[in-house]
């Protein structure tokens, strides 16, 4: 009896086998079904996420290439010619619109008292920071150190004494289309227009806004209030560069 017992256990416990596993189930069950592999969607949403990092940083760099070569450019001051506005080893924000002539808004064109960078003239590989003064159409002349504009005084309170003690005079000078009359704030240390001419006005780069160092120093850059009228004589599309 107790060794029947025992055979008849042994034989449930082997049938049990064959039975349907209620935890179990089959794709073949319910053809709605979807079977996820966690593994390998882990595997393949890593590497889609790599891709769109990627894509992300590839595009601010596009990004950040375009606005500096279109928009704004880092400069570096190099000399004393621009005191007390500007100083040796500051670094300035350059606006590139000015290149476009968009006379709608201030940004977009040059106008008397900015401080624009150009190309030095005479030696074109050398870069300039000065003061626009005279404009295309005006006649500009120095007279015992006091800027005329078409025979008209040029009121600059930017200047200071300690830079300005020379007073020198030069002669009256007509500025043509698309130049400019530059000058130094540092009058008695500046080579400028004044001693070699006008600045073309493909040559100009930008149109300084903007100082980021030194830190004291941190801020927009003052541009000049003037009692003489500027002559309206600049296109909204840019004329004749190449010329």
């Amino acid at each position: 009896m107790f060794a029947r017992h025992r055979n008849t256990l042994f034989m449930f416990d082997f049938r049990k086998k064959n039975k349907f596993d209620f935890g179990f189930v089959s794709p073949g069950d319910d053809s709605d079904i979807e079977i996820s592999r966690v593994g390998r969607e882990s595997r393949n949403g890593l590497f889609t996420e790599s891709l769109r990092l990627f894509r992300d940083i590839f595009l601010i760099l596009v990004v950040f290439v375009l606005f500096g070569v279109f928009v704004v450019q880092p400069v570096v001051v190099e000399g004393t010619s621009m005191v007390p506005e500007l100083h040796d080893g500051e670094r300035l924000l350059v606006n590139k619109l000015v290149y476009y002539k968009i006379q709608s808004v201030s940004w977009g064109h040059i106008s008397r008292g900015d401080i624009i960078v150009f190309w030095y003239p005479k030696e074109p590989d050398k870069s300039y920071v000065k003061r626009v003064i005279g404009l295309p159409g005006e006649t500009v002349e120095v007279r015992n150190g006091k800027v005329i504009i078409d025979g008209q005084e040029l009121n600059e309170a930017y200047l200071d004494y300690e830079h300005n003690q020379a007073l020198p005079s030069f002669a009256a000078k007509k500025v043509d289309d698309h130049y400019y009359f530059v000058m130094g704030d540092n009058r008695d240390n500046s080579s400028d227009s004044r001693y070699w001419g006008l600045v073309p006005e493909k040559y100009v780069y930008g149109k300084a806004f903007f100082r980021y160092w030194k830190p004291s120093e941190i801020g927009f850059i003052e541009h000049g209030t003037y009692n003489v009228p500027e002559v309206d004589n600049i296109d909204d599309i840019r004329a004749d560069r190449d010329e």
